[in-house]
């Protein structure tokens, strides 16, 4: 959410790009990111029955103190602002969700679907057999396709996620996607996926042996690949700004080396700078760094301007 509060504050978020936020918690990043989107009249998709973390359990009892009653408060109001594209995913809580977004005044062909579960299929038809949502996000299988006719968005994971930082030397270059060269043949309107994080959840953090730094960038046959550069003091957690900076160098020296056909997107001219000044801002910060390089990446794509 930093990611995209700090590129749309910045008007470096496409037009075209619709970030579907599905909260894990009622915090007030969360608040200030819709607020932020709303005052840009920027689309954003916010998912109101969550799967994962606690949204759910923290907005039905968020009366008690007056900080989090006001917050709740200040979430209810930027919810209902038109930049704001009400959504759900389909489970057995989807229809009561629909009840309550239709009782809003919020019509069915205005919101925003994520359908991912087979099960689903036959309550997702009864629920919009005459109004079709303005999106609904399936995955790539021929199920769905088959089923899903109108307004529908592709979604896939294409970052492959490893189970630990050090990992990623195994295959430094991979492919990323190439989706974006074929979605309207097959009948999409758009297309998604879950950047460089991946579609799995983790609600505890940890302290790496390794570090990673993940940059997605154009290929020659206009697919989009990924790039990891990993630490190589990776034996204990240790030193974590030091671990950093040795990816970093790695990532540098790939730059100066293709500095014609990647981007210099604000999040990878910012990791250059800390390169330069020889500065550590966090895990969380890289993370967040590199989120926002591949967003606008994808808004050069968008704007057919990446491939040269």
């Amino acid at each position: 959410m930093l990611a995209l509060r700090d590129l749309v504050e910045k008007n470096l978020l496409h037009e075209h790009i619709v970030p579907v936020i599905e909260p894990v918690s009622l915090s007030s990043t969360l608040v200030s990111t819709i607020t932020q989107f709303n005052t840009k009249k920027h689309p954003l998709a916010i998912i109101q029955n969550p799967e994962v973390g606690s949204f759910s359990e923290e907005f039905g009892n968020f009366d008690g103190a007056i900080g989090n009653a006001s917050r709740k408060l200040d979430f209810k109001a930027a919810m209902l602002q038109p930049a704001v594209l009400q959504a759900l995913i389909m489970n057995n809580e989807a229809p009561g969700v629909l009840s309550d977004i239709v009782a809003l005044g919020i019509q069915k062909q205005d919101i925003l679907v994520v359908l991912n579960d087979r099960d689903m299929l036959k309550q997702y038809q009864n629920l919009f057999a005459s109004d079709a949502p303005r999106y609904t996000i399936i995955p790539d299988e021929g199920t769905f396709r088959r089923n899903i006719t109108e307004n529908k968005v592709v979604l896939t994971d294409s970052f492959q996620r490893q189970e630990r930082n050090a990992d990623y030397n195994r295959r430094e270059d991979e492919s990323f996607s190439d989706i974006h060269l074929y979605y309207r043949d097959e009948g999409y309107v758009g297309f998604a996926d879950y950047s460089i994080i991946g579609d799995s959840y983790n609600e505890a953090g940890f302290a790496p042996y390794a570090v990673a730094i993940h940059i997605v960038y154009p290929a020659i046959d206009k697919s989009l690949r990924v790039r990891h550069f990993v630490s190589d003091s990776n034996q204990d957690i240790n030193n974590p700004a030091h671990k950093f900076y040795q990816a970093l160098k790695k990532m540098v020296q790939w730059y100066e080396k293709n500095e014609r056909v990647v981007p210099l997107t604000l999040g990878l001219k910012i990791l250059l700078d800390h390169y330069q000044a020889q500065t550590y801002p966090g895990l969380g910060s890289l993370k967040k760094l590199t989120i926002m390089h591949h967003l606008e990446l994808m808004g050069k794509l968008l704007d057919g301007g990446l491939f040269v």
